[in-house]
């Protein structure tokens, strides 16, 4: 499995922290939650900590042993040495939607410094503008993120299958897509994280295709049946999740894998002229 986190930056200082070692779900939690907050996580308590991540304070000490500390506090010394940063401004004044915004603005943000080095993404761009056809999966709240790249990939690549639909039959499309020559799949995988996404991705890789996903971390619980691991935030605010970031990590991916597509400005602008001549759009 691979990640973007490779620049050095607070969150990709966290990131290698955290690699290498066997969590539980909840301590996957707790280090995500850590890397989204980087910059203000040297100066939060172990309660501040568990609040944030929404687990027990004895859950954060747990945490902490498990990467090798005697506890939080040898962690959270360590992390001022290691991860050092600013803490965010407050947001006390705003109320309950602007810090909904102010949270997915930090989320791109760090979109924005991963991105810093553009190999995964360029790798992930090769990758799926060789295969042909290119299945592309997302079930439940993700659905809409496989929709949108899937609507937009078809205009430039020659064969995009989308998969947004689970159930008996899903297996039966990925066999049928590597009989026609696929090699990649693209998944794009969001919380609450089906257990049919993970099942899905696995039998994918048994076939022989090799696994991109958009993620929402790097220690989601896809992470372990992907190629190339991708990740964006989302954000946890309001009553439902938003995933601002996630759609922008995927328009990037339309834009890398245009890149290694040569009639891909062709196609383009074919589309132009035929949507100009039925009178398609109003502008």
């Amino acid at each position: 499995m691979s990640d973007m986190g490779v620049t050095d930056t607070p969150a990709a200082r966290l990131q290698a922290l955290f690699e290498g070692h066997r969590l539980t779900p909840t301590q996957r939690r707790i280090a995500h939650s850590m890397v989204r907050r980087a910059a203000d996580v040297p100066f939060l308590s172990s309660v501040e900590l568990a609040e944030l991540a929404g687990v027990s304070q004895p859950s954060v000490t747990r945490f902490a042993v498990a990467l090798g500390f005697d506890g939080y506090p040898a962690l959270r010394k360590h992390l001022r040495e290691v991860a050092p940063g600013e803490p965010a401004a407050p947001t006390a004044s705003y109320n309950e939607y602007q810090q909904a915004v102010e949270a997915e603005i930090e989320n791109l943000r760090h979109l924005a410094q991963v991105l810093a080095d553009p190999r995964p993404v360029q790798r992930a761009g090769r990758l799926l503008a060789a295969s042909r056809p290119l299945p592309v999966l997302g079930l439940r709240a993700a659905a809409s993120q496989a929709y949108g790249f899937a609507y937009f990939a078809a205009k430039v690549h020659p064969d995009v299958r989308l998969l947004h639909e689970g159930g008996t039959m899903i297996h039966d499309r990925i066999d049928a897509a590597v009989r026609a020559g696929a090699s990649t799949l693209l998944c794009f995988a969001l919380p609450r994280h089906p257990r049919e996404v993970v099942d899905t991705l696995a039998y994918a890789k048994e076939a022989g295709l090799t696994v991109v996903t958009v993620a929402d971390s790097a220690f989601a619980p896809v992470a372990k049946v992907s190629d190339l691991l991708l990740p964006a935030a989302v954000g946890t605010g309001l009553a439902f999740d938003t995933a601002c970031a996630p759609m922008l990590l995927g328009r990037v991916l339309l834009e890398a894998m245009c890149d290694d597509l040569p009639d891909a400005q062709a196609r383009l602008e074919e589309f132009d002229a035929r949507a100009a001549a039925r009178g398609l759009f109003v502008e």
